[in-house]
């Protein structure tokens, strides 16, 4: 008898585990950033980041199939560690903030694609064009509780695009067309109450 009630309520907990990690997560954006790097002259690579990403996930770790993914960044915010080129790049020469402050990223379908990793496709708008873009996932990581009772997970998206598909123009010959985006997210699901 002992044992079946071990036995069960080590199953009850693992099912309280999983049922903490499926749901809807939200981004922490105190730990999450938008990366990107371009080819400069073509002979060194000039590395920012926005430093404003919100946004939110459907998770189900069961079934990658049901997982969605929203993210919205603050074109403005934008960070070269460069005042003047963050602000050419505010500028209408480029991303144009003031017409388009914002760049999104809406998910249309998720799949495994390995241990630890997604691939999820989606649309991403920048400078007021759409595009379907995939991203490479790794992760998420394993859910930990953080010191306040919330769930945390993590993981690290990348891709690469070409610049001039969303008529980000600019500087040609001297800024390079492909970019490389990384996207850095820690997502947090408060206790169920």
């Amino acid at each position: 008898m002992y044992r079946f009630a071990f036995v069960l309520t080590a199953i009850l907990a693992m099912a309280a585990a999983a049922a903490a990690q499926a749901g809807t997560w939200q981004i922490d954006p105190n730990h999450s950033a938008a990366q990107f790097s371009v080819r400069h002259l073509g002979v060194s690579t000039v590395r920012g980041a926005f430093m404003k990403v919100t946004g939110s996930a459907k998770y189900d770790p069961a079934d990658p199939t049901k997982d969605s993914t929203e993210v919205t960044i603050d074109a403005s915010s934008v960070d070269t560690r460069v005042q003047m080129r963050d602000n050419d790049l505010r500028s209408p020469n480029f991303l144009d903030v003031q017409k388009y402050p914002t760049i999104t990223f809406q998910s249309k379908q998720t799949k495994a694609a390995g241990s630890g990793k997604l691939q999820i496709i989606g649309d991403l708008t920048i400078h007021g064009v759409t595009k379907e873009v995939t991203l490479d996932v790794d992760g998420p990581s394993a859910p930990i509780k953080d010191p306040w009772g919330n769930q945390r997970i993590g993981a690290s998206a990348s891709t690469k695009i070409n610049r001039k598909d969303f008529g980000v123009n600019g500087a040609p010959g001297v800024v390079g067309d492909d970019i490389s985006i990384t996207i850095d997210t820690e997502l947090i699901q408060p206790p169920a109450k």
